[in-house]
C-alpha cells in the first residue's frame, strides 16, 4: 500500500527534513533507531556531534519523553560516534532510574488489579504501562499515573478503596477521580474521554463503550493478568488522546512514538475503513493522517502496518514544528484562580489553529462549554494538566 499524495500548489514548501534543525533530525533518527533495534542506524550529522551538542540532544529527549528509547541507539553507534563518557555514563543513571520507576509501577499495577479482582471488579488498563507492552524494551517508555476503567463499577471500587485501605480519594476532575495507591497516582475513569470539554467527545465516547467489550490482549503484572483494550479501541482512543493534548497545550515526541509502537504491534489488526470513518467524522482525520505518515516515513513503521493515509509534507511539518517548538511555550503557573485562568485563556486563543484541525466542535461553542466545566468544578482552573 502506498500513500496517497495530495498534491499542492505551493512551490515555496520545505522538506520535513528541512524545516528541522540539525538537533531535532538527530533525535528523530536515533528515536527511529531505538523503536527499530533490528535496522542499523543511519544518522551521518553525528559525525560532527561534539560534547555541547550530544548534551543539548540529552536535554531534548529528556524533554520530549524518550530519554530512554533513544539510549538504547546511542549505545549501539560506534564508540567515535558516542556521547562523552560522563554523559553516557549520566545517560544510563537517568535509564535506570526509568527502569526502577517502571518496576515500581507494575507492583502498584499488580496489587491494585488483585485487590479490585478479589472484589470481583473487571480492570481495563488504558495507556501508559499498557502501551509500553509495544516497545521493543517496555520498561524503557517512561510511565505517569496509572489509567483505568471498570466497566462502570468505578464508584463501587472508589468505596471499596476507602473503606478497607483508608484511601483518600479526589474528585476535582470531570471524568475520573484520582487516589494514590503505593504511592502511585491513579486515575480511575467514568469516561474515556471528558465529556465536559467538547461535545464531539460524547459521540465518540459512544463509539469506545463499544469498543472496550472487545477482546484484547493480556498484560502481565507480576503475575497479574490485567487486560489491555482492543486493536480498534486503541486505534480510536490513542489518536484522539493524543490529538486532543495537541490541540489543548502541546504533544511530544513520546506521543508519536506511542502511536509507532502501537501501529508496529497492532497495525495490521486494526478495523482502518471503521475506525477512519470516525476519524472523518469527527474532522481530525488530516491529524491522524500527518502522525501516521510520520511514523511511516521517518521512524520505521512498515507501510503495511498503518493505512493509505493522505500524505500532506506542510501538515506533517506543522505538527513536528508544534512538538519540537510550540508557538505557545509558557508553562503553566502556579498560581491563583486569576491568573491561571488568564494564562489557559490565553493559551486556548493561541491553539485555536489547532482546535480547528482536530474537532469538528465549533470554537465559541467549546469556550462556553469549557467556561460552564471550570465554573462547576473551579478547581479544574488551576489544574496543571
Amino acid at each position: 500500500m502506498n500513500p496517497v499524495h495530495k498534491m499542492k500548489n505551493r512551490s515555496n514548501t520545505s522538506s520535513l527534513e528541512d524545516s528541522l534543525l540539525l538537533s531535532e533530525r538527530i533525535i528523530m533518527r536515533l528515536l527511529s533507531a531505538g523503536l527499530n533495534p533490528s535496522l542499523p542506524i543511519a544518522c551521518p550529522e553525528l559525525q560532527q556531534t561534539d560534547a555541547a551538542k550530544w548534551k543539548s540532544l540529552f536535554r531534548m529527549a529528556a524533554v520530549q519523553g524518550i530519554l530512554a528509547i533513544v539510549y538504547d541507539a546511542v549505545v549501539r553507534l560506534p564508540r567515535e560516534q558516542q556521547p562523552p563518557k560522563e554523559l553516557l555514563l549520566q545517560w544510563a543513571i537517568n535509564t535506570d532510574k526509568i527502569e526502577h520507576d517502571f518496576a515500581y509501577r507494575l507492583d502498584a499495577l499488580e496489587g491494585l488489579t488483585a485487590f479490585y479482582a478479589a472484589h470481583g471488579i473487571r480492570v481495563l488498563l488504558l495507556k501508559g504501562t499498557g502501551l509500553a507492552s509495544y516497545y521493543p524494551v517496555p520498561s524503557h517508555r517512561p510511565c505517569g499515573d496509572i489509567d483505568i476503567y471498570l466497566y462502570g463499577r468505578q464508584r463501587e471500587a472508589d468505596e471499596y478503596m476507602r473503606a478497607e485501605l483508608n484511601t483518600a480519594i479526589s474528585k476535582d476532575t470531570h471524568h475520573h477521580t484520582v487516589f494514590f495507591f503505593r504511592g502511585v497516582m491513579v486515575e480511575n475513569h467514568y469516561d474515556f474521554l471528558n465529556l465536559w470539554s467538547h461535545r464531539s467527545n460524547r459521540r465518540i465516547e459512544h463509539d469506545l463503550r463499544k469498543l472496550a467489550e472487545e477482546p484484547g490482549d493480556w498484560f502481565d503484572a507480576g503475575g497479574q493478568r490485567v487486560q489491555l483494550p482492543s486493536p480498534n479501541f486503541n486505534a480510536l482512543f490513542l489518536m484522539r488522546h493524543m490529538a486532543s493534548h495537541f490541540a489543548a497545550v502541546e504533544i511530544g515526541l513520546r506521543h508519536i512514538a506511542d502511536w509507532a509502537a502501537f501501529l508496529r504491534a497492532e497495525g495490521d489488526r486494526v478495523d482502518w475503513p471503521m475506525i477512519r470513518t470516525i476519524y472523518r467524522r469527527e474532522r481530525m482525520d488530516r491529524f491522524a493522517d500527518a502522525v501516521t505518515g510520520l511514523c511511516v516515513e521517518y521512524l520505521g513503521v512498515p507501510q503495511s502496518k498503518a493505512y493509505d493515509y493522505v500524505r500532506d509534507e506542510a501538515l506533517q511539518v506543522s505538527v513536528l514544528k508544534e512538538t519540537f517548538r510550540p508557538a505557545f511555550a509558557e508553562q503553566h503557573p502556579h498560581a491563583g484562580m486569576v491568573v491561571a485562568g488568564w494564562f489557559k485563556l490565553r493559551r486556548w486563543w493561541a491553539n485555536r489553529w489547532k482546535h480547528r484541525l482536530v474537532y469538528r466542535d465549533s470554537l465559541l461553542g467549546s469556550f462556553i462549554l469549557l467556561c460552564w466545566a471550570h465554573l462547576i468544578r473551579p478547581k479544574t482552573i488551576v489544574k496543571v494538566k
